[in-house]
């Protein structure tokens, strides 16, 4: 089969595998879609190490080419889509409800990112097939009526953006501001208004994402090349300052700005993926008494959670359609990957088709 290979920092190709074996509780899905993320470019660029060889990518949509002997109710034939983060399902950390810390079934059953496998610990989805472990934990039937772009975003970028206003624990009436309007800072915007906030500050300079973002459900959108942003937003919150701040980026300035456009006891959920240590101004972190909360989040998986993002979907509360601005052929992967890397001709998202 064909596959996207890193190879070394700086190349990721096109190559060939073979077709992946299948064990008692996996199941092998011919991808149908799949996509590109941020996190893919930090693997390329060789700021998150992965080793050279493993097949890139985790945010499949496919359909049931094989099942494990062990593998019940599921059908071979049926499409699916698995979530970027495969937990094992039976380890500590899946059963304490963190299951992107799945340290798998032995010893204490926690690690640090360890649900996260595909392209980073085993083969991931751009391939033209892939095997999903624990298939019974992972898999979750996408209904007819819904396109593959349409439920795309759920393995990733959905369920990452909303977790950012989840672990933030927006409530109704909340003021909330998202630093990044990329793919996950646009879910990010949209789970806060699905969360009930009664304002929304979008940070962002590219008038597309703007647009994009207003639609998601924001309120204002700070374009952080003519104003600085955090006395725009306390301006925009009568000096208040936010309940929660949303960094969707990764960046020393967005988290540094997150926490200054806090309210005394307000939340710093961060979704960001750093390559570089990060430092908190005591001012910013009103010297460690203001009762602020920093909370960190990797994308929820699971069968459950791409249900529940599916269904979202289905309901026409969120549409995600708009992010996927770019399709390729899985032939065609490299070019795809140099337009992402360099963010050119508005890209968003990529649909990969094999």
């Amino acid at each position: 089969m064909k596959a996207a290979i890193f190879v070394e920092p700086g190349r990721i190709i096109l190559g060939e595998k073979p077709i992946p074996d299948v064990g008692p509780l996996d199941a092998l899905i011919r991808i149908t879609t799949t996509t590109i993320c941020g996190t893919d470019i930090h693997i390329l660029k060789g700021e998150y190490k992965v080793a050279p060889g493993l097949t890139i990518g985790h945010e499949p949509v496919g359909i049931i080419e094989k099942l494990g002997s062990a593998v019940q109710g599921y059908s071979e034939g049926q499409r699916v889509i698995a979530g970027a983060i495969t937990p094992s399902g039976y380890s500590n950390a899946s059963l304490s409800g963190c299951g992107a810390q799945c340290g798998g079934p032995g010893g204490h059953g926690w690690k640090a990112a360890g649900g996260w496998r595909f392209g980073n610990t085993i083969d991931g989805a751009q391939a033209e097939y892939l095997l999903v472990p624990d298939a019974m934990a992972n898999l979750a039937p996408v209904p007819d009526g819904l396109t593959d772009e349409q439920v795309l975003m759920c393995p990733d970028i959905m369920s990452t953006g909303f977790s950012g206003a989840e672990s933030g624990k927006v409530k109704i009436g909340d003021m909330v501001a998202v630093f990044a309007q990329g793919p996950i800072g646009l879910c990010a915007t949209a789970g806060a208004r699905l969360m009930g906030a009664s304002l929304i500050i979008a940070v962002e300079s590219i008038p597309a994402r703007a647009e994009i973002a207003r639609a998601m459900g924001a309120d204002h959108v700070v374009d952080f090349t003519k104003v600085d942003p955090v006395s725009e937003i306390l301006k925009l919150t009568g000096g208040r300052g936010v309940d929660v701040s949303i960094e969707a980026l990764g960046t020393q300035t967005t988290f540094e700005a997150g926490l200054r456009v806090l309210r005394p006891g307000g939340t710093l959920s961060s979704l960001g993926v750093y390559s570089e240590d990060l430092r908190i101004p005591v001012d910013a972190f009103a010297a460690g008494l203001g009762d602020n909360k920093i909370i960190t989040t990797l994308c929820p998986g699971g069968k459950e959670r791409m249900r529940r993002l599916i269904d979202t979907i289905g309901s026409g509360r969120v549409n995600t359609e708009p992010l996927v601005t770019h399709h390729f052929s899985l032939d065609n992967i490299e070019t795809a990957y140099d337009l992402f890397a360099h963010q050119r001709d508005g890209v968003l998202k990529v649909a990969i088709k094999p």
